[in-house]
């Protein structure tokens, strides 16, 4: 950060009285500039015993798999945020069931939450971020070309929790990367 989005005056990195941390405080006028974490909305859509997935056609990650998700916008929810995210990469329409999974990733200030939600129809496609989407039962998921540990995860608890019908919201902290 260069210029402050109040006065366009220069700022400079340095702690604000009464702060602890770090921040781009406007030297003109005084404003802070707080850079807080990015929280990331997705879905692991249902439909009669699979998941959707989407081939994602933008980077990172470009061509590997991943659940839709994308980060939350001002103004809505995080149910909208990942029913919006579902819209838009996979051009499918869906209700959503439950929080199911809180990571969050420091090393990339990044807190991704996924839902649980069930298909309203069969019918879907690539959106702009998205080179193909698909159905996949358990047997199918494509293990080494998924996109995200995070994914990869939630998928695995996803896949845990149906044989016992519960599915609790779980949540874990990626401290470093992993890998």
């Amino acid at each position: 950060m260069k210029f402050c989005s109040q006065c366009a005056g220069v700022v400079s990195r340095r702690v604000p009285p009464g702060d602890n941390l770090p921040r781009w405080v406007c030297d003109n006028c005084g404003a802070i500039h707080y850079e807080n974490p990015k929280i990331v909305a997705g879905c692991l859509p249902r439909w009669e015993g699979r998941i959707l997935l989407c081939r994602r056609a933008i980077e990172p990650r470009y061509g590997k798999w991943t659940v839709p998700a994308g980060f939350m916008e001002n103004g809505e929810t995080l149910a909208e945020a990942a029913a919006r995210e579902t819209l838009e990469e996979a051009m499918a329409r869906v209700q959503i069931d439950r929080l199911y999974s809180v990571i969050s990733i420091p090393y990339i200030s990044q807190v991704y939450m996924l839902f649980l939600g069930d298909l309203l129809a069969p019918e879907f496609g690539p959106g702009d971020e998205s080179l193909e989407v698909r159905l996949f039962k358990q047997g199918e998921i494509p293990w080494e070309d998924l996109a995200f540990p995070s994914v990869t995860m939630a998928l695995r608890w996803y896949y845990e929790d149906l044989d016992s019908g519960e599915f609790p919201l779980h949540t874990v902290d990626f401290e470093r990367r992993p890998g």
